[in-house]
């Protein structure tokens, strides 16, 4: 069980994690400037557990990894949207982020509700409903669960 951190149409991977932080070191020290323009106060907010629920199109923009590595970093459990954009959903997978698609989760929350993922059955609970989202093929699922693409190459 989560708390749902919502985000609208288009969000891209500017917004996620500026450019100008990228010159940092590492993730960690990237972190906590994540989604500054958005919500200045999301990575003091979010806490290990919680969600990101998105709109359509969510993490469009550049290839860059840092955009979910900085999600994961703060302990988001998963970014729930109804689409993505193709090489965010990618570099999730890479990382070792859930990104599930969950069509009718956005227009079914607020901010600040708690929601229960369960990656095994495709479902998102949020209060007495519960909602169907992309259940991952069993190679997909076996990738997160190693901590991502990399992770599971070298067990």
């Amino acid at each position: 069980m989560g708390k749902v951190f919502k985000f609208h149409n288009d969000v891209d991977t500017d917004q996620i994690i500026a450019s100008q932080y990228l010159l940092f070191p590492s993730v960690e020290e990237m972190a906590p400037h994540t989604f500054e323009s958005l919500d200045a106060d999301f990575a003091a907010s979010v806490k290990p557990g919680d969600f990101v629920v998105a709109a359509d199109n969510f993490g469009c923009g550049s290839s860059r990894e840092q955009a979910p590595s900085v999600l994961k970093a703060l302990g988001v459990k998963a970014v729930l949207a109804k689409s993505f954009a193709r090489i965010f959903y990618r570099n999730c997978i890479n990382i070792g982020l859930p990104a599930i698609v969950c069509r009718d989760l956005y227009d079914n929350v607020q901010a600040g509700d708690d929601i229960e993922l369960s990656l095994t059955e495709g479902t998102v609970t949020a209060g007495s409903r519960t909602f169907s989202c992309t259940k991952l093929p069993a190679h997909l699922q076996g990738i997160l669960d190693q901590g991502g693409l990399i992770a599971s190459l070298d067990k």
